[in-house]
């Protein structure tokens, strides 16, 4: 699921415990709201937008189910969400995010299904413009057990039909010169995380590691047999009354991958899968303002670096982006929020985003 990315910005809420019940009940208070209008919705609904020359406009929407199992878990989610684009393109995914046992048990599972139309002005750097017609199926899954204190150990798995076609013949003869094709992939691996975050979608302080690989093999039904590796550490600081600083340092590591599935740049403002390379590292800044306890902004930089033998060789290997943005929060008790950013690149690349929570 390269050429174009659904992201989902799943938030994990914190339950208070309501107080004990009176012995007697009070005179009814008529100046009161009801009750049930105190009480906060299990429901999540939220509008997506994307638009950039290069992403061309998407517009959707996110619904989501919350659930505690118990009172020292987290709450878990279940839902779904649907985009539509301005290339045509459709993509419709399905998520639960749960969280067990006293937080001990954490489980992901995402399935997708889309019909995927790209457009590229400039395809890999080559100046050549591309079409095509992407077919997606795709199953992805993790657990994972924690073992002592903030520290999680687990297993992923994931297997796509995912079939990249020229929209023309033109298309298909430079898809095939280029050597990008599409392929059947399935695999598995483990999981190392620590994560201290005082929440997982509006931080304020803690940080984060996830070190992970998976490795596809033609055995599990793939295509073909490569592998897949994944760093991602995010460091969190509250300062000035309100204020964030956070910090990220991501990588995506190949190895024997086709084309299609290697490393590529994965910040604000670029199209995923335009610019490919086995090897993918990339480091965030980014200052979250707290001006009002519903409004905030966010100030962002980075850098991206792609690196190995490119399958078509690359006219630069290091793609800077920065940008800002402003968020509302729905609830702050809970700590979710929508976030609005416009972020540029480099080459033509920028965008503009709408969605639930913040980008990392």
């Amino acid at each position: 699921m390269r050429h174009f990315v659904t992201r989902l910005s799943m938030l994990v809420i914190a339950v208070a415990l309501s107080g004990p019940a009176l012995a007697q009940p009070p005179t009814p208070d008529t100046s009161a709201p009801p009750a049930a209008e105190e009480e906060r919705s299990p429901w999540l609904l939220v509008p997506m937008f994307s638009s950039s020359p290069k992403l061309g406009t998407a517009i959707g929407g996110l619904g989501a189910y919350m659930h505690t199992f118990d009172k020292d878990s987290r709450v878990s989610l279940f839902g779904a969400t649907y985009r539509y684009t301005s290339t045509h393109s459709q993509i419709f995914s399905a998520f639960a995010r749960t969280s067990s046992g006293a937080d001990h048990h954490r489980l992901v599972l995402i399935v997708a299904f889309g019909l995927i139309k790209n457009d590229y002005d400039d395809y890999l750097g080559t100046g050549q413009p591309l079409q095509t017609d992407d077919d997606l199926k795709a199953l992805a899954g993790r657990y994972l057990f924690r073992v002592k204190g903030d520290w999680f150990i687990g297993g992923q798995g994931s297997a796509a039909n995912y079939q990249v076609l020229g929209a023309t013949a033109e298309d298909d003869l430079a898809l095939e010169a280029l050597g990008i094709r599409g392929f059947e992939s399935a695999g598995v691996g483990v999981t190392l995380m620590h994560d201290s975050r005082d929440n997982e979608d509006m931080p304020t302080a803690g940080w984060f590691l996830n070190v992970n690989n998976i490795a596809y093999r033609e055995v599990l039904g793939g295509a073909e047999s490569f592998d897949a590796y994944r760093i991602d550490l995010k460091t969190f600081w509250k300062h000035g009354g309100g204020h964030v600083l956070a910090v990220r340092q991501y990588n995506w590591l190949t190895s024997d991958a086709p084309s299609a599935a290697q490393g590529t740049v994965i910040l604000r403002g670029y199209k995923q899968g335009e610019y490919l390379a086995p090897y993918m590292s990339s480091f965030e800044v980014e200052e979250r303002l707290s001006f009002h306890p519903r409004w905030g902004a966010t100030l962002f930089a980075g850098v991206a670096g792609l690196y190995g033998e490119a399958p078509v060789p690359l006219e630069r290997s290091t793609y800077p982006t920065f940008g800002a943005g402003v968020h509302f929060v729905l609830k702050p008790k809970e700590r979710m929020n929508v976030n609005l950013e416009y972020a540029q690149g480099v080459q033509d690349n920028r965008g503009v985003y709408l969605k639930l929570g913040y980008a990392w």
